[in-house]
Parts: structure tokens; C-alpha cells; sequence
């Protein structure tokens, strides 16, 4: 689960995580006051004002309505609102977003913490994540943070480090000297940094993160240490220890079918081909989407209905299918092990009749319990569904009727 800027930093927070302070608005008038408690608390008089949507790359994207960056910099009290009024409403389009962008809600209102001091402010990049490879999490880092890391791991990729922390001992004080000489730091930076990894992998372990990055992490000019930024995702099968943070689930930055897929039980991702998949377990969901690739196809969806793939939610299934105009057939692929095949044998068939004029092509493939029976079924419906019994079978009767 994505999660936004101001929400990862909270969670930081939590953690002893020394971060760029801010607060959360939803209007001009609410930045500006948010910015006069950032500013009576920190002592603050430029003010950073950033795009909150689950999207990276805020700070080279675009409101296209009114041309404004997603991160900007207000310099003082009266510039706060009109900041906010510039990117409030609009659509923010970045690398990492489709063509028309995502719509901003909210803007993260925070301290400017590159202030001139004895030295000069670095900015670094850390992500933290599994390695599955190595079968442990890795702190991957670099002393080139800042927007263009991305170019930096394409066209200096030396200039990337890695990390890998045994699940027992943590981050080891080795390991902490180690990036923090890799970051090239001295004294005082070099004993925050440290402490600031430390801290940062036991907030990854602790809210059951899949994700970390921070770009940048930031040496001030007067040596401290702090995230100026937080990407986080959570993983969802961790939630249900963590019920304050699953309470931050933000759906309207979700795709609005795949939130009520998940609300029916099923398990839908959009994808850009022409052959809608209806398929019981993950595994079988892969399968059936590379043999639709290898006889010519392109799959439109991933939809694992799951083991439970009674006529409701079957029916569930077709319809959120069919809303994708791109579709041109339906290939249902079922194994019955836990769940008998003519019992979703008869869902297609009552989802089918429930529905009406369904104008693809539906392709059935059934096998497992009762697989004669549903084959049956289906045959007798007299409805335009085409069964199979080999997945290639199935296969090339989705080429064939997208053929004709």
C-alpha cells in the first residue's frame, strides 16, 4: 500500500527519525496557516511547498493547469497560499504518472531546511528494500541523491552502493561507518548518519515496510542529518497489525476498478491488451496471460476470482471485464480443486443470462472436480461460449475468434 509524504514522514517520526518538518493542506488558506505554526516552531522564513500524490519525480513535474512544479519554494509567509492556490485542484504530470496527470488534493507544507551555515548542504539518496536474490533486505544508497538518481544509476552506476543487512543483527555499527564513509562524511555528519540508518532500518522492520526511499537524505550546513523526503509502501498482508496506518489508505489515488475489485474479493490489475482474463489462483492468473501472449494476444487484465468463484462473484467479474472497452474476448480459466467446476460452470452461465447481450466472445476452460459436468453445462447453455479442455486449446480459440 502507497502511502503519501506526509504519512511516511509520521511514521519516521515514530521511529526517531529526524525529518523535514511540515504539516498537511488541503487549501491556500490552511497552508498559510500551517506555515505560521511551521514558522513559530522552527523559526523558519522560506517555506517548501510539495504536491502530495502517489507519484515520484514531483519535483520536475507539471501542473497543467497552471504550469506550476509540484514542489515549490515560498519565500516567506506571503507567498504560501498562492504557491498552494498554484497547485491545489490541478493535475500533476510526472514521469511516473499517465498522460493527464493525477489530480492534488493535498499540499505538504515544510520548513526550508538548505539554509547557508560552515558548510556546504549535501543531498543523498537511501532506499531500503528486499533483496530476494540474497534473501535479505538491502540499503541501497548513493552520494548523488537528489532529482536525477535515476540518470546517475544509468550512467555512473559505481556511483550506486548497496548494503545487505542480516535479519538477526540489523544494521551493524560497521555497516553504518561504512555507508557514511561511502557518502563521503566527516565528524559530526558522519556519527548522524549512523545513527539516522539505524533508525531508518528498524522503522522499515517495524511498520512492516516493502519499500523506503528517501531522496534526498540530507546533510544541512550544519551537519545534521534528515529526510527530506519519504516514498513508503507498506505491505498489505502486514495491515492488520498495523490497523492506524492500513487508516491511510488513500483510494482516490488508487485505480477506482481495482478498489472495488478488492471490495468484491477479487484481485483486478488493468492492463493495456484486448483479451479479458478470468482466472481462479495467482500462479494459473501468470500462466494464462503468457499463453494468451505466445498465440499472438495481449492480455487486458490480471482477475484472480479466487477459490471461492461462486455465480456472484463470477457475474462481479464480467462486468468489471467488460467496462474495459479495449476487450475484445473473455478467456475464463478455471481449475477446480478446491472449488468444482460446474458450480462455475453454472456462474458463467447464470452470469451470462443476469447480464445480457454480452458482445465478445467468451472462451471456458475447465478442469478439475466435476470437469465433465461443466463442460456439459456450458455446452448445453446455448449461449455463443466456446469450452476447452487444454490451456493451448483455450488458447487458440481466443486467437481465433479475435481472427475473425
Amino acid at each position: 500500500m502507497n502511502i503519501h509524504e506526509y504519512q511516511g514522514k509520521s511514521i519516521l517520526t515514530q521511529f526517531g527519525v529526524t525529518v523535514q518538518r511540515g504539516y498537511v493542506a488541503s487549501t491556500p488558506e490552511e497552508a498559510t496557516s500551517v506555515a505560521e505554526k511551521l514558522q513559530q516552531e522552527t523559526g523558519t522564513g522560506w517555506f517548501v511547498v510539495k504536491a502530495q500524490i502517489h507519484a515520484g519525480g514531483r519535483g520536475k513535474g507539471t501542473i497543467t493547469e497552471t504550469g506550476s512544479r509540484g514542489v515549490v519554494l515560498a519565500k516567506g509567509l506571503n507567498e504560501v497560499a498562492e504557491k498552494a492556490q498554484g497547485i491545489l485542484g490541478g493535475h500533476l504530470v510526472t514521469l511516473q504518472t499517465k498522460a493527464q496527470g493525477k489530480l492534488v488534493q493535498k499540499v505538504y507544507v515544510a520548513e526550508d531546511v538548505y539554509a547557508p551555515g560552515t558548510s556546504e548542504p549535501r543531498e543523498f539518496y537511501m532506499s531500503i528494500l528486499l533483496d530476494r536474490s540474497a534473501g535479505r533486505n538491502v540499503i541501497v544508497y548513493s552520494p548523488d541523491g537528489g532529482m536525477n538518481i535515476e540518470e546517475v544509476a544509468e550512467k555512473t552506476p559505481e556511483r550506486i552502493f548497496k548494503e545487505l543487512v542480516d535479519p538477526m543483527t540489523g544494521v551493524t555499527d560497521f555497516q553504518g561507518r561504512n555507508i557514511a564513509f561511502n557518502l563521503g562524511l566527516s565528524g559530526n555528519a558522519f556519527k548522524e548518519m549512523i545513527s539516522f540508518v539505524k533508525k531508518l532500518y528498524n522503522a522499515y522492520v517495524g511498520c512492516d515496510a516493502s519499500m523506503f526511499e528517501i531522496n534526498p537524505v540530507l546533510k544541512t550546513s550544519d551537519d545534521r542529518i534528515l529526510a527530506v523526503d519519504a516514498k513508503v509502501t507498506l505491505d498489505g498482508n502486514g495491515l492488520t497489525r498495523h490497523p492506524d496506518y492500513a487508516a491511510m489508505r488513500d483510494v482516490t489515488e488508487e485505480d477506482a476498478l481495482e478498489v472495488e475489485a478488492g471490495e468484491a474479493g477479487l484481485n483486478y490489475v488493468k492492463l493495456d491488451g484486448n483479451v479479458g482474463c478470468m482466472v481462479n489462483g495467482a500462479g494459473l492468473a501468470m500462466a494464462t496471460m503468457d499463453i494468451i501472449k505466445l498465440s499472438g494476444g495481449e492480455p487486458a487484465n490480471f482477475l484472480d476470482v479466487g477459490g471461492t468463484a461462486d455465480a456472484k462473484r463470477v457475474e462481479t467479474a464480467f462486468r468489471m471485464i467488460l467496462r474495459d472497452s479495449n476487450v475484445k474476448a473473455i478467456l475464463v480459466n478455471i481449475f477446480g480443486g478446491i472449488v468444482r467446476c460446474d458450480r462455475v460452470a453454472q456462474g458463467v452461465v447464470d452470469a451470462y443470462n443476469s447480464i445480457g447481450n454480452i458482445p465478445v466472445p467468451i472462451i471456458v476452460r475447465l478442469q478439475g472436480t466435476n470437469a465433465v459436468e461443466a463442460k456439459k453445462l456450458i455446452d448445453e447453455s446455448g449461449l455463443a461460449v466456446h469450452s476447452a479442455i487444454t490451456l493451448q486449446e483455450a488458447a487458440d480459440k481466443v486467437r481465433a475468434v479475435m481472427t475473425n
